[in-house]
């Protein structure tokens, strides 16, 4: 059973209910309350019960639920001693802010426990045939966030080094900023003719990709209208998919 006053930090996976954890899954109805976002998706939210579902994602009118409320919630339901389910998209210390959630919540005497989920940088493509890992065209991939923390001076994602690595870059929450980055790979000597991938709400019933190559992705994600949550496979794996269309259709 869920223990009192404790905190799941929990990944529900990309989006498919079938890929949820039977351990993030057993805590939704152990746990008193559930903290979740729109990511995890429809399917999985559907799963809470209305009674003890918080909803601290985007609201109406397209305001957010920052992280300090969020952190002062989580702390104020363990400390009238609920068990508390925070269900996050994928994985929580995947670009999911659970790492800030711990710490804050060690900072406060609060006992935690993290549930690992699938991650969708790697399940997303997955489910289109693209390995982020082949012996024959990657053998290292890089997880980079295309949306970082707006305080920051200055971005500290290095696409120079990146472009050198000739491994799979594969950037979460990258849409929006897809041809700034893209032009940087370019700029730091990437062919333009590298494959591209984009993956758009990978594992849900209306998933879909989109490919081109460094120079046209952005031409193809204005043609497709390809919108978040998606993430962007950008290497030669993305051709894997053409050789094995056949098995996936």
């Amino acid at each position: 059973m869920a223990d009192p006053g404790t905190v799941y930090l929990a990944g529900s996976g990309p989006g498919d209910p079938e890929l949820l954890t039977t351990k993030a899954r057993r805590l939704i109805d152990e746990c008193d309350v559930v903290l979740h976002d729109k990511l995890p998706g429809p399917e999985i939210i559907e799963l809470i019960p209305e009674a003890k579902r918080e909803d601290v994602g985007k609201r109406a009118g397209g305001e957010r639920t920052s992280q300090s409320e969020i952190n002062e919630r989580l702390l104020a339901l363990a400390r009238e001693g609920k068990s508390v389910l925070r269900l996050k998209g994928g994985d929580p210390f995947v670009f999911g802010r659970g790492g800030e959630e711990l710490e804050f919540l060690a900072e406060h005497g609060i006992g935690v426990e993290v549930v690992p989920g699938v991650t969708s940088p790697m399940a997303a493509p997955a489910v289109f045939g693209v390995p982020i890992t082949h012996r024959d065209h990657a053998s290292s991939v890089s997880f980079v966030t295309g949306h970082e923390d707006p305080t920051k001076p200055e971005s500290t994602v290095d696409w120079a080094a990146l472009a050198e690595t000739g491994g799979t870059i594969v950037v979460l929450m990258g849409v929006g900023k897809l041809g700034e980055y893209t032009t940087a790979l370019h700029e730091a000597g990437m062919d333009p003719e590298t494959p591209v991938a984009l993956v758009e709400r990978g594992t849900w019933p209306e998933g879909r990709i989109a490919t081109g190559t460094l120079e046209t992705i952005v031409e193809v994600r204005d043609r497709e209208g390809i919108e978040p949550p998606a993430v962007t496979v950008i290497g030669d794996v993305v051709g894997v998919r053409e050789n094995a269309k056949g098995a996936l259709e």
